[in-house]
């Protein structure tokens, strides 16, 4: 079975950029397929949730993650020769095999996974194209099974944890995924709530399914991702939630309040 490489980056969609980079990859994977998922720009929390999402779906086989989300803002500084966070190797409880540029919260929904994490012997440094000129020959010895690929051992418990009551993504219907978990919801369905996002207040009704409002009415509810905990996401049944909101940024924070009656 040829390989399918899901390729998770911050280029834009439609980005010249995710052609050069799959170009790349051909060359040392000729038959691979490449997938490719663009994030919004420098957002390590939206790579980050949707590494986690990709990497624990049940029944994948011969799948792997490839990640470049870069902000290069480990060290704030001048950056000589174009160096940046490094790019780590992570294998989960699961058996699936992500490598990605370790940068903010890009591991940091699968921290709890990892069985193996270490750096990728790759150059750093030397690129302002990194994920195109050095590291897909990384991620090709990854999935030929060379074992020279791997540097160092690393700690997985200096992954930071990803914030709580933050958006995490947003999705073409307008819908707003969360970093609220399902069993983080301690309100019972029907409840009424305040949802607060920058500074924008509407009245939410709590439910357990996204359906389970009449249409133009907002919800929060278990979403489609999270798999055995459910993030929670904003709805707007038969409209735009972002929209309603007045297009958050991902990585926002919000608030949610209980109505007291």
């Amino acid at each position: 079975m040829s390989p399918t490489i899901v390729l998770i980056a911050d280029y834009g969609s439609g980005d010249p950029a995710f052609t050069e980079v799959t170009l790349q990859l051909k060359t040392y994977l000729p038959e691979g397929d490449i997938i490719q998922q663009s994030t919004p720009p420098f957002s390590t929390l939206n790579t980050g949730f949707w590494i986690y999402q990709i990497a624990l779906t049940p029944n994948l086989k011969n799948t792997y993650i490839y990640s470049n989300t870069a902000p290069r803002k480990e060290d704030k500084a001048a950056q000589l020769n174009n160096r940046g966070e490094k790019l780590m190797y992570a294998r989960l409880k699961n058996g699936f095999e992500i490598i990605a540029v370790n940068a903010g919260y890009c591991f940091s929904f699968v921290k709890p996974y990892i069985e193996e994490f270490a750096y990728v012997n790759v150059a750093h440094e030397g690129s302002q194209f990194r994920s195109r000129d050095m590291f897909p020959e990384g991620v090709a010895k990854m999935i030929l099974k060379q074992p020279d690929f791997k540097g160092e051992s690393a700690d997985p418990t200096l992954i930071p944890d990803y914030p709580a009551l933050t958006v995490a993504s947003i999705d073409g219907y307008g819908n707003i995924k969360t970093t609220m978990r399902q069993s983080e919801a301690h309100f019972v369905p029907g409840q009424q709530l305040i949802i607060t996002i920058n500074r924008r207040k509407h009245l939410t009704t709590f439910t357990d399914g996204i359906f389970n409002i009449q249409d133009g009415e907002l919800a929060l509810a278990p979403g489609s991702t999270g798999h055995d905990d459910k993030f929670m996401e904003l709805v707007l049944r038969g409209g735009s939630a972002y929209f309603m909101f007045e297009r958050p940024l991902v990585e926002s924070s919000f608030t949610v309040k209980p109505i007291v009656v």
